[in-house]
């Protein structure tokens, strides 16, 4: 009879959410892939805001959010529409949206605050999914994919892959790694 060995060693997680549990064991090669995947959404970003920082007209999200948004559908018109109707709203969007995507883009590509970069990756891309809400091929879409993917470039702590974060994290202040000093920059880093 076979004895079943417990998934153990540095290519193994684990989490437990709700009490179950969940166990894996990587690949080699995912460092490399996690990586790609920081680097992929990083130049996506990066590009994304420069295009509307650096395009021949000023960036504003107006027309979308007030023509596009409604004819996509979707549960958050109401609120899309809020949106483009507040002025002082529109001139934090039109500012946070390229500005954000290419903060988010540069810590993504040099790692650093990457769990940070990823959060608010994810955020933006919840955003579009809800504002380009179109479910004729399933609920599913690139939107949600790249969700996803800053979730998980976020949960496997890419920033220290060849990033930053491997640095930040260890630099001593008082002769104690920053990490360990300040625990909660452990969902910032990484």
């Amino acid at each position: 009879m076979a004895t079943k060995t417990p998934l153990t060693g540095v290519n193994t997680f684990e989490s437990t959410l709700g009490g179950l549990t969940v166990r894996g064991r990587a690949h080699s090669l995912s460092a490399w892939f996690v990586l790609a995947l920081r680097l992929m959404m990083g130049f996506a970003f990066l590009n994304a805001g420069l295009s509307k920082l650096l395009g021949p007209e000023p960036f504003s999200a107006y027309g979308y959010l007030a023509f596009a948004v409604p004819e996509n559908g979707g549960p958050a018109v109401g609120a899309f529409l809020w949106m483009a109707n507040s002025a002082a709203f529109m001139a934090f969007v039109d500012v946070a949206v390229p500005f954000g995507q290419i903060a988010i883009g540069l810590g993504l590509l040099v790692g650093a605050f990457v769990r940070l970069a990823a959060f608010f990756g994810a955020l933006m891309m919840g955003m579009f999914y809800l504002a380009n809400w179109d479910v004729a091929h399933g609920l599913i879409n690139g939107d949600f994919a790249y969700l996803l993917v800053f979730l998980a470039v976020a949960a496997f702590g890419a920033g220290r892959i060849l990033g930053l974060d491997a640095y930040i994290e260890q630099y001593e202040v008082d002769g104690e790694p920053l990490v360990e000093k300040y625990p909660l920059l452990d969902y910032v880093l990484g």
